[in-house]
């Protein structure tokens, strides 16, 4: 049910695009007034979460562990693992950001006859979420030649990495084939594995659809229906100078391609997409593990009003005495 709530409402948000671009011609709203609607509410939600992120108390160190704790002088440390160190909690985010360290050590729990339990070692749901993660990266770094002028050399560089390959006289990306192979392979894992199906809700198969739609007409573009590269790039540099100006002749696939790449942006901050932020404020993960070093005193204690128990006796003595409670002072 979740999941083809999330198909049809993917496909209705490419029919709203169809119907007002393509046959009501209302360019400038899907090529001005939405994106910049968008972007702003992806900055006020993302701002609203960090914010309410850095306020939230943690008074003590919480990291999450998998290695030796530094102690003795003869007792290897596991400096990534278990860091003691600000430099080892920032080299344990920079491997999870970038390599997805903890999901490497994932595994999946299996009952199989006997009763036996059997744990597998979830790799491929590491290669297909790092696979997405660096495709996803590639291509945003990629779209900077449309918002720059001139375009940095290492996009330049980038593309011609990534478009090592070559299709006749066209350059066949190879971000494009793995990230819609990777974004397959996750909504695949979601349907096949039943206990993954299971605990599946629309909000995490709408990103799925939605961003299969974005590389979908993405490559549509590149490949089959080829728009004007050139009109694409005055309409891009436009809106990043503010000066926004809708070129004719640019197609209706574009403003397709456009309108899910807006919603993304503005479901983001208030998706399981915002993780992408979260983890750099983490404090399992962006906290050293010192506690031996070093006395941590909660920063939000304030003075709390006692009653001591001589206090407690001297204001009830006569009715303890009158209850048969043994009192210190007669």
């Amino acid at each position: 049910m979740g999941m083809a709530f999330s198909f049809f409402s993917v496909i209705g948000l490419m029919l709203v695009a169809y119907l007002g671009a393509g046959l009501a011609g209302w360019h400038y709203l899907f090529g001005v007034i939405i994106p910049y609607v968008a972007f702003a509410i992806f900055l006020a939600g993302l701002a609203y979460r960090v914010v309410k992120w850095a306020r939230a108390p943690v008074p003590f160190r919480i990291p999450t562990t998998a290695g030796q704790q530094k102690s003795l002088p003869w007792i290897k440390a596991s400096p990534l693992e278990n860091p003691s160190t600000t430099a080892g909690a920032v080299g344990r985010v920079a491997l999870e950001v970038l390599f997805f360290r903890s999901l490497l050590r994932n595994t999946r729990m299996e009952l199989h006859r006997g009763p036996r339990l059997a744990y597998h070692w979830e790799k491929w749901l590491w290669l297909g979420g790092l696979l997405f993660h660096w495709s996803l990266l590639v291509i945003l770094l990629r779209h900077l030649r449309f918002f720059t002028d001139p375009v940095p050399a290492f996009v330049s560089w980038l593309e011609g990495l990534d478009g090592f390959f070559r299709f006749g006289l066209q350059a066949l990306y190879l971000t494009d084939i793995l990230i819609v192979g990777a974004v397959t392979y996750l909504f695949l894992r979601r349907v096949v594995i039943p206990q993954v199906r299971y605990i599946s809700l629309p909000a995490d198969y709408f990103p799925l659809f939605l961003i299969l739609g974005i590389a979908a007409t993405g490559i549509l573009m590149r490949y089959f229906f080829r728009v004007d590269i050139t009109a694409v790039k005055e309409l891009a540099m436009g809106l990043a100078t503010f000066r926004p100006f809708v070129p004719e002749g640019i197609g209706v696939l574009f403003y397709i391609h456009l309108f899910f790449v807006c919603v993304l942006v503005s479901y983001f901050p208030y998706s399981k997409l915002v993780h992408m932020a979260g983890i750099f404020l983490s404090p399992t993960r962006n906290l050293p593990n010192d506690s031996r070093a070093r006395r941590h005193i909660n920063p939000w204690n304030y003075p709390v009003k006692v009653h001591s128990y001589e206090e407690y006796e001297e204001e009830f003595r006569d009715k303890m005495k009158m209850a048969g409670l043994p009192v210190e002072k007669e």
